[in-house]
């Protein structure tokens, strides 16, 4: 294997991890928030209004369940969580949502 091979698949290994986490994260809330807000969770700034927060870019681990259940700690359940990339399914849902707050 040549140099310049290994130079470029690691190359290309960091691009598309830096791609990922590059591409907006967005949360779909089950009941809309009263006022618009500024949220951290989940590595991630989120702004969220009415019935949507959005993380315009974010670290690989913020699509997850853990950081679904960061951001529903402060904003209530979801019903849509994920990006271009991933999105987590019905079971990793009503998980996240296992300890939502309450509005």
């Amino acid at each position: 294997m040549s140099i310049k091979f290994v130079a470029a698949a690691l190359a290309g290994l960091l691009l598309a991890g830096t791609a990922f986490a590059a591409a907006p994260v967005s949360a779909t809330l089950q009941a809309p928030l009263a006022t618009k807000s500024r949220v951290v969770a989940g590595g991630a700034v989120w702004t969220c209004e009415g019935s949507s927060c959005v993380a315009p870019s974010a670290i690989e681990r913020t699509v997850s369940v853990s950081a679904c259940r960061e951001l529903t700690k402060v904003v209530g359940a979801v019903s849509a969580f994920g990006n271009e990339a991933k999105m987590l399914d019905a079971d990793s849902l009503a998980r996240c949502n296992a300890g939502a707050r309450t509005r």
